[in-house]
Formats: structure tokens, C-alpha cells, sequence
């Protein structure tokens, strides 16, 4: 079982991310790609998904990555660093910035139980090339499992939010942490989560960070490091109608043509109702530079034309960028 302990200034600094967390829904996405208990909705995405991995033709990154994220017992600290709320490309830049010795205490942990590709020593040694190699894989990777089904993620975890935000509301932080049930149990300054790894996490003032993920569906997750910015990662409620579904947008040939994540900034231009560069970044899991760098490559390619309102820039579709998105959804139909 996880104990998590909590002071007064704990419970005053405990919040929800305000969106989802790019790298865990890549590591758990991973996971997701070998069967595990409580997956059935997953079931036609990982037909999908393992189908444009294999065809990524990864080789040997693709082999670290699966040994390196288990769907059962420890995977690294080292994976999910806490910039990565901030977007794709920060968690990128971070996790290559990773200490030497946290690399080597986490492959070392993992190498006891289980046995890694012998280019996992490059990883725990800190090679620039290899977390250079490593990071690339898993860029690609989330533009092939997670990226494609980002609408239906975005969806699952608007709706999570607005359940704990309503409880918020009525209850305090107190009344957040209670709503989580059954999943976990919240009584006297403690938060109790069932069927974790026993362990115990004090957090000292520092709060906790809840970051609910569309691929967990094996239970409450946290670092094993208690000095790592605390977080506890949980699955969104979901139903039946949050299947995974391909974003109708961004199919395979778009991404061919202009690439993939500028497919998708293309596509959600042109289906948000607010389609400011923050927002494009936040939505795709982006960094905001990154945002900004492909919109303007559209807007300079006559796709989309953008204009400043107030200290926002908002982006439109051109007439030339809906009909290339609207020929590409064609080219789906049978």
C-alpha cells in the first residue's frame, strides 16, 4: 500500500494538472502496447498502435524502450521527469539533462529485476548520443500511439477534471481527495492507495501534484525517489464512449506530406473553437516554441493566416488549409 502524508501547507498546495502530462501517457501508451488486466477498451488501438511502431522500424530504441517501461513492477524515475507537464519537448530536453548517477541508480534498480538490452549500460552511463537516440524514439513513438488519439485523451481528461473540480468546489482539497475513491482513501492528514507497492511518501510542504492519465489502467502511480517533485499519477474515469479513436484530421497521409505533429497543429486550427499558440501547444503537448515555429511554417505556406488579439496570437485555417484538410479526410472514406 502508498501512504502519502500530508501538513496543512501539503493540503493548501495540493492542485490538479491542468492538462495531460505528455511522457506519462507516452510510458503508460508503451505499456499499454502488451496486454495487461482492465485494457478492453484498448484493444483496437493497440492493433493500430503496434502496427505503426513496427513500421516505424525502431530496431534496437524500440527494444530499450519496452525494457525500459515494464507493464509490471518498477520502470525509472528517470523516464518522466516533471517539466514534461509543460509539454513534450520540455520533458524531452529534461530527461536528456538527467544526472549521470540518477540514470545509473534507476537502470540499476530495473536491471535487478529484470533482464535489459546490453544498451542500457550507454543509457546508465549518460551518453549524449544514446539519451539523444533513446529521446528520438520516444518522440516518434508518442507521434505513432498517442499524438493520432489526442481528441479522445483530451476529452477523457476534460471530463475527469470537471468531476474534481466540481468536488473541489464543494469540498476543498479535502472533498478532492475523498472524491477519488475507491481508488484511494483519504482519512486524517493521509492519503491510503490500495494495491500500490508498499511505501510511504511524506511531502514535507511541498504538495501533490495529480496528473490523471487516459493510458493507466493499472492504478495510482508515483516516483519511487521522495525527493522528485511529488506527483500521483491515476486513471480518468472513463466509459465505454472514450474508446481511443484516430482524430478523423490526421490521418497517415497528412503526416507523410507535412509532418505529422504540424498535421495535427493543422487539424486543431481547424476544429478548436480558440486556436491561440498557447493553447495549440497545451492541447498537442507541445512546447510553445515548437507551437509557434509550426504555425508559422503554415502561415507562411498560405494554410493557416494568424492575428494578434490583445496578448494572444490566434490562428485560423485559410481557405487552402481546409480544403487540404478536407481532401485528406476524403481520401479516408471507402
Amino acid at each position: 500500500m502508498l501512504r502519502i502524508y500530508f501538513t496543512s501547507d501539503d493540503i493548501a498546495r495540493t492542485r490538479i494538472a491542468t492538462g495531460p502530462d505528455p511522457l506519462w501517457e507516452l510510458v503508460l501508451g508503451l505499456q499499454m502496447l502488451r496486454p495487461q488486466r482492465g485494457d478492453l477498451l484498448f484493444t483496437a488501438w493497440r492493433r493500430e498502435a503496434c502496427r505503426a511502431v513496427r513500421q516505424a522500424k525502431l530496431g534496437e530504441m524500440l527494444n530499450l524502450l519496452l525494457a525500459l517501461s515494464p507493464n509490471v513492477g518498477y520502470f525509472p524515475d528517470f523516464l518522466n521527469p516533471s517539466k514534461a507537464i509543460h509539454g513534450l519537448d520540455q520533458g524531452i530536453e529534461a530527461l536528456r539533462s538527467t544526472p549521470v548517477t540518477m540514470l545509473k541508480r534507476d537502470v540499476r534498480r530495473l536491471a535487478a529485476t529484470r533482464r535489459l538490452p546490453s544498451n542500457a549500460r550507454r543509457v546508465a552511463d549518460g551518453e549524449p548520443a544514446m539519451l539523444t537516440d533513446l529521446t528520438e524514439a520516444m518522440r516518434i513513438c508518442y507521434e505513432l500511439i498517442v499524438l493520432p488519439y489526442r481528441r479522445s485523451v483530451d476529452a477523457a481528461l476534460e471530463r475527469e477534471r470537471r468531476i474534481r473540480a466540481s468536488a473541489l468546489a464543494a469540498g476543498g482539497v479535502e472533498g478532492l481527495l475523498t472524491s477519488l475513491r475507491p481508488m484511494m482513501t483519504w482519512s486524517s492528514g493521509e492519503l491510503r492507495i490500495p494495491g500500490h507497492r508498499d511505501q510511504e511518501l511524506h511531502l514535507h510542504g511541498r504538495g501533490l501534484l495529480l496528473i490523471p492519465t487516459y493510458f493507466c489502467v493499472s492504478g495510482p502511480l508515483t516516483m519511487l525517489d521522495p525527493d522528485l517533485p511529488p506527483v500521483l499519477v491515476y486513471p480518468a474515469v472513463r466509459g465505454p464512449e472514450a474508446v481511443p479513436s484516430r482524430a478523423s484530421g490526421v490521418p497517415a497521409a497528412l503526416g507523410a506530406l507535412i509532418g505529422s505533429t504540424r498535421a495535427a497543429v493543422l487539424e486543431a486550427v481547424g476544429t478548436r473553437e480558440e486556436t491561440s499558440t498557447t493553447v495549440l501547444a497545451r492541447h498537442l503537448g507541445i512546447s510553445l516554441a515548437s507551437a509557434s515555429e509550426h504555425t508559422t511554417v503554415l502561415r507562411h505556406s498560405g494554410l493557416v493566416f494568424s492575428h494578434r488579439d490583445h496578448n494572444r496570437t490566434l490562428h485560423h485555417l485559410t481557405d487552402l488549409g481546409r480544403a487540404l484538410l478536407e481532401a485528406n479526410a476524403d481520401a479516408l472514406l471507402p
